[in-house]
C-alpha cells in the first residue's frame, strides 16, 4: 500500500495531469509559466500504462528532450525504468497527443544536451550534485505518419485557437528567456528560437496547402480575408527570416529586437485569423 507521502505526490500528479488536459497545457503551480508535457509509459513490471507530468526542452525537428532528475534523488524516476523495457510512450503537448519513441543520450550527444540544460536552468546541476548516478537525458522523438499527431481539440474552430495559443506561449517564455539571459544568447536558448521558427514555417506551409485551399473552395466569400491571411504569412516570413539570422550570429541585442517585432506582427495575425475564420470553420457550410 502506498504510504501517505506516496499518496500526497499520486494526487498532486493527478491534478496538474487534470488541469493540463483541461487547458491545453496550461498548469499552474510550480509548472507555471514553463515548457510541460505528459509523458505516458509503460509500465516495467506491471504493463500497466503510467502519465506523469515531465519538463521539456526543445530540440529542433521532431523530438523534445525530458531529463530524469527526480530532484536529486538517489534513484531514477519510474517513468525512465518504464521507457526503458519499454521505449514506445505517448506524449501530450496540450495541443497534439503522438507516439514517440524514447532514446537515452549517451556519450557526446549527451553531454551537450545536459550542457544546454544546465546554461538554461542551473537547477539542474544542483540536482546532478545531490545524487552519485548521472542523470538521464531521454529525447523523445515522435512517431506521427506525416502529421503533427492528433489535435486536442473538438471542432475545427477550436483547433486553431488552441494551436495559436500555444505558439503564443511559446514566444512569451522565449522573450522571457532572453530577458533573464543578462546580454547573453545561451545554446538552448538558440533551440528553443529556431526550434519555434520551424514551427511557426511549418503551420503556415499546412494552412497555405491545405486549410485555405479548403476553404477557399467550399466558402468562396473568404477569399479576401484568405488572401490577406496567405500575405501575412510571407511578411512574418521574413520576420522569421531575419530572426533565425540574428541567433545564426550569436547576436543577443538582434534577436530581441526581432523577437519584439516577431511578436506584434504574429499576435495581430493570430488575432484577424480567429476573428475571421473561427466562425467559418464552426459554422454549417
Amino acid at each position: 500500500m502506498p504510504n501517505d507521502d506516496n499518496k500526497k505526490f499520486i494526487g498532486f500528479n493527478q491534478q496538474v495531469i487534470d488541469e493540463f488536459r483541461a487547458h491545453h497545457g496550461r498548469v499552474g503551480g510550480p509548472f507555471e509559466g514553463g515548457r510541460l508535457l505528459l509523458l505516458t509509459t509503460t509500465g516495467a513490471r506491471t504493463g500497466t500504462p503510467h502519465t506523469t507530468p515531465v519538463g521539456y526542452f526543445p530540440d529542433g525537428g521532431e523530438r523534445v528532450l525530458v531529463i530524469a532528475s527526480a530532484a536529486g534523488s538517489p534513484k531514477h524516476p519510474d517513468w525512465y525504468h518504464n521507457l526503458l523495457a519499454h521505449p514506445r510512450v505517448t506524449v501530450e503537448s496540450g495541443v497534439f497527443t503522438y507516439e514517440a519513441e524514447a532514446v537515452v543520450l549517451t556519450g557526446e550527444e549527451r553531454e551537450q544536451a545536459w550542457a544546454r540544460a544546465v546554461d538554461a536552468d542551473p537547477g539542474w546541476a544542483e540536482y546532478q550534485r545531490k545524487t552519485d548516478r548521472i542523470i538521464p537525458v531521454v529525447a523523445l522523438h515522435a512517431i506521427t505518419d506525416g502529421g503533427p499527431g492528433k489535435i486536442n481539440a473538438s471542432s475545427p474552430g477550436e483547433a486553431i485557437k488552441v494551436v495559436h495559443d500555444a505558439f503564443r506561449r511559446e514566444l512569451a517564455l522565449i522573450r522571457k528567456e532572453m530577458a533573464a539571459g543578462n546580454g547573453t544568447l545561451g545554446a538552448q536558448l538558440r533551440v528553443n528560437c529556431l526550434t519555434f521558427c520551424q514551427g511557426l514555417h511549418n503551420h503556415h506551409t499546412g494552412e497555405d496547402t491545405m486549410m485555405f485551399p479548403f476553404l477557399a473552395d467550399r466558402r468562396p466569400e473568404a477569399n479576401p480575408v484568405l488572401k490577406r491571411l496567405s500575405e501575412e504569412h510571407e511578411q512574418i516570413a521574413v520576420l522569421v527570416a531575419e530572426l533565425r539570422r540574428a541567433v545564426a550570429d550569436e547576436d543577443p541585442a538582434a534577436a530581441r529586437a526581432e523577437v519584439e517585432r516577431l511578436t506584434l506582427d504574429l499576435e495581430a495575425h493570430l488575432t484577424y485569423e480567429e476573428q475571421e475564420l473561427i466562425p467559418l470553420l464552426d459554422s454549417p457550410a
